[in-house]
């Protein structure tokens, strides 16, 4: 793993910058019209409610970050107010939510596939899963990376295929109001319990932040800057997704719409339809740019994953071999076999929907954890919680959405979701007892460790531009940037 150096603290543009790239990923081409098929145009304004719920839960974790500047997110907090078994049932609700997170990309995958290549059946898009779980894991196993450069093309191919989808879809939008405006009547459909179901959906595509909280005695002014860094972080997140979804539903017909695996794609050929040449290229360039972002959003969901198992390992609380190195590649071979293996199962069982609601409501679960944490911390460290404003009313809120979203979720999934709570009982009580394991612990946990994570993080999708203006603007002012790897230094 390559080394970071910290030259100064991070401000609210840093932040913000990490905000965004810990949320935004390929969700836009998963989540995009899950809510419109459900409510209609009425969706809209779920992504909103969403966005809100998210920020609300996003500066209680902050508030906790703020009280226990240490690593280790929802785990960590409960376990410094609690039991370590209940730290343990946070932490493995942890694990299988982003593990359902796993299993949603593979589906979502073929989808976008077989809306590039029509008439793959159901046993070929098995297949098409099976191998997409195996880039997955050989990725990660042999800890290849692109280099830099390439990298950076791929990201600003993804962005750049979205960004012209969006401004064009607005002109189109503009341009065809008539037409645009039938694909907004009637503006609601569905009943309450839909409005729930949406809801729960798209909240998913806003998760991200619970498993990149940051130390806050690495940020300035840390009780000030947060907060700020994630309500802009989140707005600029929200804008983006009311964008696309907007252009989504203003190019696309509500029957189409209704039953489109695709939607993205589905909208840029009703837009460009009618330039020739045009209207062939940009759909697939859409779609390859899905196909990338989602590859790419399920390696990175794979390591975010893997770490959790193997910080779990680490404290003892998960078999040894989740945090058991490879000789060559030092990656967490076996535990990620076992990830990968599982995930694909899990895609060939559930829908994209079912998925992703399972997920919710064990993020949902954390969440819930993590506020009321944050209410015994502030009563913990009460000298420290007097600079935090409105701690209280935003914990409550936290506990209040967190429950909301819970009950909103089928009962079926609900029901599925506390079985696997509960397998956590015995898994606890036949590992808790081993000793932690030390030098991967410090691996894991190390203060470089947590800066290599935000680094790569700040990078990401639609962080990326935002760090190329951030780096623009230091230079012009001679300001130094965040951070930058240690065999960089000499460049400055």
């Amino acid at each position: 793993m390559e080394r970071y150096t910290l030259l100064r603290k991070l401000n609210t543009f840093d932040l913000t910058n990490l905000v965004v790239g810990s949320i935004i990923g390929a969700d836009i081409y998963v989540a995009a019209a899950l809510g419109a098929k459900l409510v209609g145009p009425a969706s809209l304004l779920v992504w909103v409610a969403a966005g809100i719920i998210a920020i609300v839960i996003a500066i209680s974790f902050a508030h906790s970050a703020m009280l226990m500047p240490r690593v280790g997110g929802p785990y960590a907090y409960v376990k410094e107010v609690s039991t370590p078994f209940a730290a343990f049932e946070v932490g493995w609700a942890l694990f299988l939510a982003e593990w359902f997170s796993l299993a949603v990309f593979p589906v979502a995958f073929a989808q976008y596939f077989v809306a590039l290549v029509p008439g793959i059946d159901a046993f070929g898009q098995t297949i098409l899963k099976g191998v997409f779980i195996l880039i997955i894991f050989l990725t990660n196993y042999i800890g290849i990376k692109a280099a830099g450069r390439f990298n950076d093309v791929l990201t600003i191919a993804k962005l750049g295929s979205l960004v012209l989808l969006m401004v064009a879809g607005v002109a189109f939008i503009a341009f065809n109001a008539p037409s645009a405006s039938a694909n907004f009547q009637p503006f609601v459909t569905g009943d309450l319990a839909s409005f729930g179901q949406a809801l729960v959906l798209i909240f998913w595509a806003y998760a991200g932040f619970e498993i990149s909280t940051l130390p806050a005695d690495e940020v300035e002014k840390p009780g000030r800057t947060i907060p700020k860094a994630i309500v802009f972080g989140m707005m600029i997140v929200i804008v983006f997704y009311l964008v696309t979804n907007f252009v989504i539903i203003g190019t696309v017909d509500q029957t189409t719409l209704a039953v489109s695996q695709s939607p993205l794609i589905d909208s840029s050929k009703v837009i460009f339809g009618s330039l020739g040449i045009i209207s062939v290229i940009v759909p697939v360039v859409i779609g390859v740019g899905a196909l990338i972002s989602i590859l790419g959003a399920d390696e990175s969901g794979t390591i975010g994953t893997s770490r959790l198992s193997f910080a779990l390992s680490l404290d003892g609380l998960f078999p040894r071999f989740f945090s058991r190195l490879h000789g060559k590649y030092k990656t967490p071979d076996v535990g990620l076999a076992l990830i990968c293996v599982t995930a694909f199962v899990a895609s060939l069982i559930g829908g994209l929907m079912q998925l992703i609601s399972a997920s919710v409501f064990l993020l949902a679960f954390t969440y819930l954890a993590t506020c009321l944490s944050t209410i015994l911390l502030e009563r913990k460290y009460a000298e420290k919680a007097k600079d935090l404003r409105g701690k209280l009313v935003i914990s409550v809120a936290g506990v209040i959405f967190s429950i909301m979203l819970m009950a909103m979720v089928d009962v079926k999934l609900i029901l599925i979701s506390t079985i696997l709570l509960v397998v956590g009982v015995p898994i606890y009580i036949w590992f808790s007892p081993k000793q932690v394991i030390q030098e991967a612990r410090e691996r894991y946990l190390s203060r470089e460790a947590v800066l290599h994570r935000a680094y790569e993080q700040g990078g990401r999708f639609l962080a990326y531009p935002m760090l190329k203006i951030k780096r623009a603007l230091y230079r012009r002012q001679t300001n130094k940037v965040a951070w930058i790897r240690e065999r960089d230094i000499g460049k400055l």
